[in-house]
């Protein structure tokens, strides 16, 4: 069954998806209280600190700004200052409507990073920002992805329609990057970037687009977008998933895989498997959800080398984990979250600037919007977790 929300045909599925976020509840408890406060010092202390004073609504990469540095960050780092800013707006009550213009603000500054010179002739967001505010750069589907999926929340979120004609575009940009060529080591797979330089598929550049795909699925009913999701999972399980049940990194076109595990790259495939249990019914995908969250949980949590990771790769890892929960209740990984949250509060907070500072470094905006992130999901009301991407 089809429905219309904000102007386009969706599916029954998400319709519903967006009437829940519209109508949840206000009242949280003290907890959530607490959390929601961590995230709005967090985001006073990045703008304090890490705006740029002029008229781009753009950002530093980090603070202090050191000599030589680029004026503005990164389209990495900058797409997850908008999703943390999108995450604020979620907080409960007039908290979260607050931002409404914060976000405003981000949807602007995420067009600095607009560019049709990408090499395969479809539009997306380059890795720095287009004249007058820099010369560009070369495209990365998989920063192009976490677009994607932030607008594919802010449309189940909201109803916004730009965001899902976006995210669509973007999906059009990720097809654009599979690998066409049969004789290839793995042939297949979504290439991680568009530069000359490297040659890699990974699974951030592969899970993420299932998942965008997915979403848009659920939000349209288009059949190409299942497909092509389901090309690009079953490509990453079949060459980079390892026998220990979580996935490697890449591999290259000498068939070279990367063995590092890193956190975000364990979190995508969970959502991926959740978003294909609730389109199929199929309760093996959330068995290999569960599995997957398992093995990852035991490996960064109780072996205890979550801290190692970088806090942008665990925000991504446990909202996508809260993804599951949504689904199979529970709250292990809610307060594997929050013990991670108040760990990083009390040992990598500066209490006189109210940033975050992880192994001695400066702070990266980056970072300061993962923090962000992760409070601000933790002030949700929990039912809205299966809007996370």
């Amino acid at each position: 069954m089809r429905i219309r929300t904000a102007g386009v045909a969706v599916t029954a599925a998400a319709a519903a998806l967006v009437l829940l976020a519209q109508t949840v509840a206000p009242a949280t408890p003290r907890q959530s209280s607490t959390h929601a406060d961590r995230a709005v010092l967090s985001y006073q202390a990045l703008q304090r600190y890490l705006a740029v004073d002029d008229a781009s609504g753009l950002y530093h990469e980090r603070y202090p700004v050191a000599a030589g540095d680029n004026p503005y960050s990164y389209e990495w780092p900058f797409s997850q200052v908008h999703a943390a800013t999108l995450d604020l707006t979620g907080m409960p009550g007039r908290l979260g409507a607050g931002f409404g213009p914060d976000l405003a603000a981000r949807a602007a500054g995420q067009e600095r990073y607009w560019s049709t010179n990408g090499t395969t002739g479809v539009p997306g967001y380059a890795s720095y920002p287009e004249p007058p505010y820099g010369t560009g750069g070369d495209f990365f589907y998989d920063d192009n992805e976490w677009v994607g999926l932030l607008d594919v929340q802010r449309y189940l979120m909201s109803g916004d329609r730009a965001a899902l004609s976006r995210a669509e575009q973007l999906f059009t940009l990720v097809r654009s990057g599979w690998d066409t060529d049969p004789s290839h080591p793995a042939p297949g797979g979504v290439f991680w970037t568009q530069a000359g330089w490297s040659n890699d598929r990974n699974t951030v550049s592969n899970m993420p687009g299932a998942q965008l795909g997915l979403r848009l699925y659920q939000i349209t009913g288009r059949q190409s977008y299942l497909d092509w999701s389901k090309r690009m999972y079953e490509w990453t399980n079949r060459y980079l998933l390892s026998p220990d049940g979580l996935y490697w990194d890449h591999l290259n076109l000498s068939g070279t895989v990367e063995k590092t595990y890193w956190s975000y790259n364990q979190g995508v495939p969970v959502a991926v498997n959740v978003l294909l249990y609730r389109i199929t019914h199929d309760r093996n995908y959330l068995q290999r959800a569960e599995s997957i969250a398992r093995a990852a949980y035991d490996y960064f949590v109780t072996g205890g080398r979550l801290s190692g990771q970088p806090p942008y790769f665990n925000s991504i890892f446990f909202k996508n984990l809260l993804l599951l929960e949504s689904v199979t209740g529970g709250r292990t990984y809610h307060d594997a979250m929050d013990r991670y949250a108040a760990t990083v509060w009390s040992q990598n907070r500066d209490p006189a600037t109210g940033l975050f500072h992880f192994a001695g470094g400066p702070t990266e905006a980056i970072q300061q919007a993962a923090m962000i992130q992760i409070f601000a999901v933790l002030a949700w009301n929990p039912t809205q977790y299966a809007l996370l991407y």
